[in-house]
This record gives C-alpha cells, sequence and structure tokens, in this order.
C-alpha cells in the first residue's frame, strides 16, 4: 500500500465551530504496511480543558499550559503530513479539526481523507460496533498505551489500515489497494460492496 498519513487530534470538544481547539496531535506514517515515521506534540489550546474531556484522555490542563501554541505544532503537522492523503478513524471529526486549523495559518487544508470506521463497516459487518477500540480487540491487532491519547490512537487506525488493505486485497484479489481505491469503497453501500469490487479492473 502506498505511504499515507494516519492521523488522531484530541481537543477541548467536538466542534471548532463552536471554539473548540486541539490539545494534541499524533501522525503515523505508514508505507507497506508497517509505519515508517511519527508526528506527535501537545499543544495549547488557549482554553480550559473541560473535566469531562480530561477524564477521557487523560490530558489535564497543567499538561498543556507549557504546551506549543496550536498554531505553531499545526505548521508542524502540516509540513510533516505534506502531500501525503491522510487517514483517521472517524475521519469526520479529525478532518474538521484539521481544516479549521489549518485555514486559520491560511495553509493549504484539502488533503483527501479516508476514514477507517466507514470502511469497517463495510469489511467488518460482524463486529459488535465499530470503535477503534473494538475493532482492534475483534480483529486482534496490537495496542500500546491508553486508549484516547493520540498517538496510542493513531497507531492502532494504522494497523486497522493496513489490516483493511489486506483483507480487501485477499477477500476481492484487488492490487494495489490504493487510498483513492479505499475512498471508494467507504463511500459504497454495504449491500453494493461486493458488486463494486468484482467489477473491478485487477489493476485499479
Amino acid at each position: 500500500m502506498e505511504r499515507v498519513a494516519v492521523l488522531d487530534f484530541e481537543t477541548t470538544g467536538i466542534s471548532p465551530s463552536q471554539g473548540d481547539r486541539p490539545t494534541e496531535i499524533a501522525i503515523a506514517v505508514v508505507e507497506e504496511g508497517r509505519i515508517v515515521d511519527r508526528f506527535q506534540s501537545l499543544m495549547n489550546p488557549g482554553r480550559r480543558i473541560p473535566a469531562f474531556v480530561t477524564q477521557l484522555t487523560g490530558i489535564t490542563n497543567d499538561m498543556v499550559a507549557s504546551a506549543p501554541k496550536v498554531a505553531e505544532v499545526m505548521r508542524e503537522a502540516a509540513r510533516f503530513v505534506g502531500p501525503l492523503p491522510v487517514v483517521a478513524h472517524n475521519a469526520s471529526f479529525d478532518r474538521k479539526f484539521w481544516v479549521a486549523e489549518l485555514q486559520r495559518l491560511s495553509l493549504d487544508a484539502d488533503s483527501p481523507f479516508a476514514c477507517t470506521m466507514l470502511l469497517a463497516r463495510r469489511l467488518y459487518p460482524e463486529s459488535p460496533n465499530h470503535q477503534l477500540g473494538t475493532l482492534v480487540r475483534t480483529l486482534q491487532l496490537p495496542q500500546s498505551g491508553r486508549a484516547h491519547r493520540a498517538m496510542v490512537d493513531a497507531e492502532m487506525a494504522s494497523h486497522l489500515w493496513c489490516r483493511i488493505g489486506a483483507d480487501l486485497a485477499r477477500r476481492y484479489g484487488v492490487v494495489p489497494v490504493s487510498h483513492a481505491l479505499l475512498a471508494r469503497v467507504q463511500a459504497t453501500p454495504r449491500a453494493k460492496l461486493d458488486l463494486f469490487l468484482s467489477q473491478l479492473d485487477q489493476t485499479v
């Protein structure tokens, strides 16, 4: 599989349009089925982290007080990702923070995103649910550290991305499995997935 950037944000809340900001970002660069590079940083969001978010993530206001400002970290993150296509679990959440923060800096925010949660819903309908932790346990993927910290989640999503690509190639004989193809798969209804994949040229 091609080189992609798998990212995860931790934030003060769910909506940048309501003033929420990132508190941590992690990016794992994946190529040919393995993680080949990493970027991670806490960041000072310029607003308090609610207690329920701290309980979920373990990230406290004291931890981010001396961290770099969001703008500084996001400039570095954008340089690290560069032109790579992006992957995230529940990508609609991470994408809106990625776009909002890069637009604040007048940086290109047009990276194509693929979503491991949408893909898992199509490929693993038997999973009890399609939360990242559940999928990691169901598929027996590697996990180290506390969930809801950015690098742990980015690495778990990376392993899931690689597993999805391998399973798609094994089940349907599609090679190579590209980011662009998986973006099409995630937009295909589950009931039509077998037909869609069976009609693909083997060199897609």
